[in-house]
């Protein structure tokens, strides 16, 4: 799992450091050559689709995202368990739902060739790379629904569900 884990942070990494990199380039051809970077713009928003979907099966994970806890530290025990139970299994079947969406698109659009508009790169290996993040997301849930508590109140700090 390290691997993975590993794996998927450096891809987010990169395509962050890409993003960077790129951003820089235009700015400074437009400043001093003035010229932008010719596709900057396409390969910018598919650096951005590589790092919000490698990033969001290590975001589920680690429980970063986004919580409303006020009320979990008056619940029993036994309650948040079943809430985290709960509220996995949705969020699985969400991922699970989104990469069925995704997957039926990335097929259209390997079948009718799609491609970027300025540097005719092919859209299907991105929309595949979606759902197949959309999939591991939704097995992270899997996982996380199932795993054992930890012992104590660990699950009531930042990073744990």
């Amino acid at each position: 799992m390290r691997f993975v884990e590993r794996g998927l942070g450096l891809l987010a990494a990169a395509c962050l450091f890409g993003m960077m990199t790129l951003t820089f380039v235009d700015v400074l051809g437009r400043k001093l050559l003035e010229r932008s970077l010719p596709g900057g713009l396409e390969l910018t928003e598919l650096m951005m689709l590589g790092l919000i979907f490698s990033a969001m099966p290590l975001t589920s994970l680690k429980g970063e995202h986004v919580l409303f806890d006020l009320l979990d530290r008056s619940l029993p025990r036994a309650l948040r368990s079943v809430q985290g139970l709960i509220s996995n299994l949705i969020c699985a079947a969400l991922m699970a739902g989104g990469a069925w969406l995704v997957f039926q698109r990335a097929s259209r659009v390997s079948l009718e060739g799609d491609t970027t508009a300025q540097l005719l790169l092919p859209l299907a290996p991105f929309f595949n790379a979606v759902w197949v993040m959309l999939v591991v997301t939704a097995g992270v849930h899997l996982v996380l629904a199932f795993r054992p508590d930890s012992d104590g109140d660990d699950d009531l700090t930042p990073g744990a569900l």
